[in-house]
């Protein structure tokens, strides 16, 4: 029996009245981009990302997260093929997991989802019931949003949900890292609709399942894509107190 290797580092202490204002900070901060300059991040601030995306807390230390990061001509071939493939598709695409999107959205949700929506729209100037224009925006997730980087998150299929899970709060962890080096970010979760494309292309193991795509590099902070800002949820409508 061997025993895995594991690299541990202790993190220099912050203040703990300056730790919660650190977390609230990069929270509000942190937004989808849409629009990005063409500039590629420079390799070592990747590794850093990447560095501290790893720190990501996952069922019994698992992580069972494995990235791929497209740069140069690498992110350029993919995004040309990726957006061939999408087009082909005719919006007929399909995820390898198990469980599938919502069928719909209800109630709050379903108003959530569609005032983010309309914001986007009105910014980019799609007008109501324009639908070949929505679609047209639409499409520009398999263009990476004219991203320099994308980052292709899989997770070890054996461990089904508990591997998605854990892999979406890498995910998180690495939006969070993301902003804290002034790198722009949108996860997207469109590009795991074209997973049996992006297995091939990438010659992904079975072993593996294709979870998300993050696009990533530095936003074009001019662009009316960029322009908007999502709220979120009081706790009113989110928590319930029990103290009997």
């Amino acid at each position: 029996m061997t025993r895995a290797t594991t690299t541990s580092t202790v993190a220099q202490p912050v203040p703990a009245e300056d730790r919660s204002a650190v977390v609230a900070e990069l929270l509000t901060s942190r937004w989808s981009c849409r629009a990005f300059e063409s500039r590629e991040v420079p390799r070592p601030t990747i590794e850093r990302l990447l560095s501290l995306s790893q720190r990501s807390a996952s069922w019994c230390n698992t992580q069972p997260w494995q990235v791929i990061v497209t740069t140069g001509e690498g992110t350029e071939r993919f995004r040309a093929a990726l957006a061939e493939y999408a087009a082909g598709k005719g919006g007929e695409l399909g995820e390898e997991f198990d469980f599938a999107p919502p069928a719909e959205y209800r109630g709050v949700y379903r108003e959530r989802r569609s005032t983010t929506g309309w914001q986007l729209y009105e910014a980019v100037g799609v007008e109501r019931g324009d639908r070949a224009a929505s679609a047209r925006q639409a499409f520009e997730n398999f263009r990476l949003f004219g991203a320099p980087h994308v980052a292709i998150v899989t997770t070890g299929a054996e461990q089904g949900v508990y591997g998605a899970v854990d892999s979406g709060l890498y995910i998180g962890t690495f939006l969070l890292a993301a902003t804290s080096l002034g790198i722009a970010t949108i996860p997207q979760a469109a590009l795991a609709g074209c997973s049996a494309f992006i297995r091939d292309y990438f010659e992904i193991p079975e072993d593996r399942k294709v979870l998300a795509g993050i696009s990533f590099g530095y936003a074009a902070v001019d662009h009316p894509a960029n322009s908007y800002r999502t709220a979120r949820a009081p706790l009113t409508e989110v928590v319930t107190w029990r103290s009997e």
